[in-house]
């Protein structure tokens, strides 16, 4: 008993010097401060399903082509079967109510609305999940005005008595219109996967008309008159696109297109750019390190004035084989291989204007084959901080008549082009060559003068260059064609066949683009220009002494987008030839002095 009550006061003396347990509300088990009574099972009461909100997806979404397939059944599982128009929230992040002249996300979009999402542009699948229409219209205007050498009409005076010698007037004013309507339908997954197949349609309205200061240039009849007005329709793109095979896991395949097609062979569009009827197999290969093509083409002619295709064969045959290595040698550049086989056969042609161009219109008149074959190599990409664009061609094969060595000839030529380009800020300061070898001989039997297939060059000025935009005219064929840097003597780039006795090129080029603003850039060059050989020419033009320096050609000009994107684009430029003394030589033979030639130009592309 007495150790129980000593015991007591202990224990009593314990629990009043032990630390107190404190436990936090939201640890208490809620159940402790109520009966609780488990429910029977079958008494249980089901959540409710979660039902997912049904928002817009940002843009213009169109109608899904999808039906439910199945419902939903608990709040586990919530079935979207349009996994493209899943939608977001109406999100206004400025509060000023979405305006058009500011850029904001989670738009809401219409039909008419080409700047954000579309279902109409190939943004939202317009059949099930993998079928996607992009429907382009296309509103495509060009304005020039130019002066160009232009004879006088052998039939009858000069309607202007202070002609010199035997070239008049030689102002030009041109205006095309297109109207471009183009549906591309194509099944798949979406960009990074290649389309399982593809299907595209280009239809092309166009109107043009050339106003001239002269007679018989419109039309060798002299009662046609000064001017020629001209509607045409095209069906210029039409293929059908089918994968064979996918060959890795990273997305490498091999296709097959069949139609009327864009191809450019090569960086610039030295050797050939154009639309026509072929068949191409092309694909990727490690990781889309390396691509290649094989295309083989039936061509169709042209319509002399629009340069749009016709259904009627052209009776030429073209195959071209290339191989893209990416990252060669440098990163970021690209290392080219090609081969062009171009089979262009017997013809006689009249154009849509009555003028000769199969065979040409120069010296001995004779239906004839031409076969070339084309080797090349070329490079685009950057160094370090210089980019490099680069090209070199040597081309083989028979001229079975040349018209102007009169004889049949060998071909063998060669083209050479390098850009270097350094990048300071927002300048870019370019600098270039490009040389063509020209034919020393007409009558050795070897032509030596470097001709393309269907060049459309996108160099030392490119399209703003008065020397590569301008059609400049020789006695019946062409000194140099429109966008073309060869003066090759052929009738027309666009019909006629490659001729291979010219005297040949050299080019040396400075030019600067600047970037002023994102949506305003500007274009500066000055282009000198040389023949490589005159001896052809000299053949051509019964002309004695003819020196090679041809002028300078300087031009300037200007890109704006409004919208920083390819839905409007106003491109103009302004160009003049300086005349040197070799290219006085044959359009002022008398009197030594050629006026220099202007040219201007205003392109106005509306793309929905």
């Amino acid at each position: 008993m007495l150790i129980l009550c000593l015991l007591a006061p202990a224990a009593t003396l314990a629990q009043q010097t032990a630390p107190q347990r404190v436990e936090p509300p939201v640890l208490r088990d809620p159940r402790a401060d109520q009966d609780f009574v488990p429910l029977p099972e079958y008494a249980e009461e089901p959540d409710p399903i979660l039902k997912w909100p049904v928002d817009p997806p940002p843009g213009f979404t169109g109608r899904s082509g999808i039906s439910p397939r199945e419902e939903q059944e608990n709040s586990h599982f919530v079935p979207m079967e349009d996994r493209w128009r899943i939608g977001m929230a109406e999100y206004d992040r400025y509060g000023q109510g979405h305006p058009r002249d500011f850029e904001y996300p989670f738009v809401p979009g219409n039909i008419w609305d080409p700047y954000h999402q579309n279902v109409l542009k190939g943004d939202y699948p317009i059949l099930g999940q993998h079928n996607f229409l992009t429907l382009t219209v296309a509103d495509l205007q060009i304005i020039e005005g130019r002066q160009v050498p232009t004879p006088n009409t052998p039939f009858e005076s000069a309607p202007d008595p202070e002609s010199e010698e035997f070239f008049g007037n030689p102002n030009q004013f041109f205006y095309a219109h297109n109207i471009v309507v183009s549906a591309d339908w194509v099944h798949g997954d979406g960009v990074f996967k290649p389309a399982d197949w593809r299907l595209k349609v280009t239809n092309i309205f166009n109107m043009n008309v050339l106003n001239v200061g002269e007679l018989g240039v419109v039309n060798p009849d002299v009662r046609k008159g000064r001017t020629r007005t001209q509607g045409d329709y095209a069906l210029e793109e039409w293929f059908l696109e089918t994968k064979l095979a996918d060959l890795s896991p990273d997305y490498d395949f091999v296709s097959v297109r069949g139609g009327s097609q864009p191809f450019v062979s090569d960086f610039k569009g030295f050797i050939f750019a154009d639309t026509n009827r072929a068949l191409r197999l092309f694909g990727t290969r490690l990781a889309n390190r390396d691509q290649f093509n094989l295309i083989v083409l039936d061509q169709n002619e042209k319509e002399t004035n629009s340069l749009l295709n016709t259904f009627d064969d052209r009776d030429q045959n073209t195959v071209i084989m290339n191989y893209y290595r990416q990252d060669f040698i440098f990163p970021g550049f690209t290392a080219q291989l090609s081969y062009h086989y171009n089979e262009d056969g017997p013809s006689f042609k009249f154009d849509e204007n009555d003028f000769l161009i199969r065979p040409d219109p120069a010296g001995v008149f004779a239906e004839h084959k031409v076969r070339a074959h084309y080797l090349g190599f070329a490079s685009e990409g950057h160094i370090n901080r210089i980019n490099v664009s680069q090209a070199c061609y040597y081309v083989t094969g028979k001229d079975a008549l040349n018209p102007i060595a009169g004889s049949p000839q060998n071909i063998h030529a060669w083209m050479g082009a390098l850009e270097l380009s350094y990048d300071r800020d927002w300048i870019r300061f370019r600098s270039s060559y490009f040389g063509a070898s020209g034919d020393g001989d007409a009558n050795d039997g070897e032509a030596t003068g470097f001709d393309t297939i269907f060049d459309n060059p996108n160099f030392a000025g490119g399209q703003f260059s008065y020397w590569q935009r301008q059609q400049i005219k020789l006695l019946g064929v062409n000194l140099v064609n429109r966008m073309s840097l060869v003066p090759d003597l052929r009738s027309s780039k666009f019909q006629g066949q490659s001729n291979f006795v010219n005297p040949g090129l050299h080019l040396v080029n400075f030019g600067m683009d600047t970037e002023v603003t994102p949506k305003f850039r500007t274009i500066a060059n000055i282009n000198f220009l040389w023949f490589d050989q005159t001896e052809a020419l000299e053949q051509f033009v019964f002309q004695d002494g003819i020196h090679n320096f041809i002028g300078a050609d300087l031009s300037f000009g200007a890109e704006y987008r409004p919208r920083l994107n390819n839905n409007i684009i106003i491109v103009g430029g302004i160009s003049a030839l300086v005349p040197g003394k070799g290219f006085a030589d044959i359009y002022r033979p008398l009197t030594g002095n050629a006026n220099t030639l202007v040219g201007s130009f205003l392109d106005i592309s509306l793309v929905y």
